[in-house]
């Protein structure tokens, strides 16, 4: 009798189906980095608009990163227990009521609660698609040219998102809130008729509980930090404050270690890989979505930029990503993610520490903005496919959506605590600094840290195989 060999993982074919299904998993990372920098470029807009405070505008940023990271592990566990497709869909479709109606509030507290609710959506539209995607393509070569091209999207929409928001906040900002509706309808609609329905796990629960002390304590742990500057923080209500998010914080932990199901395993916490995976991601979108933050406001409120040439200035570093990550998933089947986390972190670094050395009183952009966004863009391009590969490499299906929510989950815990730190530096550096490049200063020597603890970080791995093959000679 004559066995057929199966087909080995590295051996599946793209069929116009697959393709489809990943094109509408692109679009909704495509919408992603599109509403987040059209809203960056937007922000001063905003703020003379709606009497914002820097502080206040901070939240429209924050809003949104926070409800996107507090329920990202909740949205990947219910897209496990309940179905992907089914949980995709319904948090698309949600999304794009939000933008409609942070398109046409008149308030600047109800602008952020929908930038909010627009975050708990998307923090069920990003885990489960890429959950889809790394349960739809196989582990290794076809998984890395998925997340490449995943990566990709990201990046342009991001790109697309500066050139849009500088064209449209010269309009009005609401368009920067209103565009994104029409293009999550119709990701919806291809989504129903391309993504394959799927079975709901045999059996599991929700932890409600773990995810409200987790959600309760980022929220209160950033509130902490934007508001001590003004209060003091020795002041006896930002010690309560931080008492109260260490307490929820270790309420939450707690309730992973007893509750019978769940949000986070803590054992997948003990895999190395994966705790450093999780790690360099704070660091990569922590350290670049609070330089970002910073530089917005600079480029306009400073040097009275239109918000068009403030988008072109920090277009580089997006058009890097969109043309780099194509060629990294071939590189991390070939030399594996360690050598290309540490290319990352050290591009990063550099970049922050160009613009720290060169920057003085007033940055000149040749000198020292441009040769900043294109070392931050290959540090991206470089980090962000290798880090969610390693985060999600050896992990099984049954936890992917798990795995996907918790290292999305700690980009944006990062950014979220990062960005809180960086606005408050910047705000107790206002009246010392006055309206100049000064006040910016102590938020940029921050960012810097940050990266290079994420460059320290990844060095580590490295280090480790040089010993262990010291031991073996």
């Amino acid at each position: 009798m004559t066995l057929t060999k199966a087909p080995r993982a590295t051996e599946q074919v793209w069929t116009p189906r697959l393709w489809g299904v990943l094109a509408v998993l692109c679009a909704v990372l495509f919408l992603d980095g599109l509403d987040v920098s059209m809203v960056g470029v937007a922000l001063p807009s905003i703020g003379s608009e709606l009497g914002l405070t820097t502080t206040s505008l901070q939240w429209i940023v924050n809003g949104y990163v926070l409800g996107y990271g507090g329920l990202l592990l909740l949205g990947g566990r219910t897209a496990d227990l309940l179905g992907r497709r089914r949980i995709f869909l319904v948090a698309l479709g949600v999304f794009a009521v939000a933008s409609l109606i942070g398109g046409l509030v008149d308030d600047g507290g109800l602008l952020i609660a929908t930038r909010f609710v627009k975050g708990l959506a998307a923090a069920f539209t990003a885990p489960t698609a890429l959950s889809i995607l790394t349960t739809t393509f196989h582990e290794g070569p076809a998984r890395n040219r998925a997340l490449s091209v995943f990566s990709v999207f990201g990046a342009s929409g991001y790109s697309s998102g500066l050139i849009l928001g500088g064209l449209l906040t010269s309009v009005g900002w609401r368009w920067t809130f209103l565009i994104p509706v029409p293009l999550a309808v119709a990701a919806l609609a291809a989504g129903i008729a391309l993504i394959p329905r799927d079975r709901p796990a045999a059996e599991g629960g929700h932890d409600l509980a773990g995810a409200a002390t987790l959600v309760g304590g980022m929220l209160l742990a950033v509130y902490t930090v934007v508001s001590a500057p003004a209060r003091g923080w020795l002041d006896p209500v930002t010690l309560g404050f931080a008492a109260a998010a260490v307490a929820l914080f270790a309420g939450f932990v707690v309730i992973e270690r007893r509750v019978r199901h769940p949000l986070i395993r803590l054992g997948i916490l003990r895999i190395g890989s994966i705790v450093r995976a999780n790690l360099s991601m704070v660091a990569l979108f922590g350290s670049y979505l609070s330089f970002q933050f910073m530089m917005t406001l600079y480029l306009q409120d400073v040097l009275h930029w239109s918000p068009l040439r403030m988008a072109l200035a920090l277009l580089p570093a997006g058009l890097i990503v969109a043309f780099g990550s194509p060629f990294v998933g071939r590189l991390i089947t070939r030399h594996g993610t360690p050598p290309l986390i540490l290319g990352s972190m050290l591009s990063m670094s550099l970049g922050y520490g160009w613009f720290l050395l060169t920057a003085g009183s007033a940055p000149h952009y040749a000198v020292t903005t441009l040769p900043t966004m294109l070392l931050l863009g290959g540090g991206f391009a470089f980090g962000f496919s290798s880090i969610m590969a390693q985060a999600t490499d050896g992990i099984s299906d049954a936890e992917q959506g798990l795995a996907s929510g918790l290292v999305q989950t700690s980009g944006q815990v990062g950014a979220a605590l990062v960005l809180a730190v960086v606005t408050a530096l910047v705000a107790a550096a206002a009246p010392a600094g006055g309206n100049d490049f000064g006040q910016f200063h102590p938020g940029i020597n921050l960012v810097t840290a940050v990266a290079v603890a994420g460059l320290l970080l990844s060095l580590v791995p490295l280090l480790g195989r040089r010993t262990l093959g010291v031991h073996r000679a």
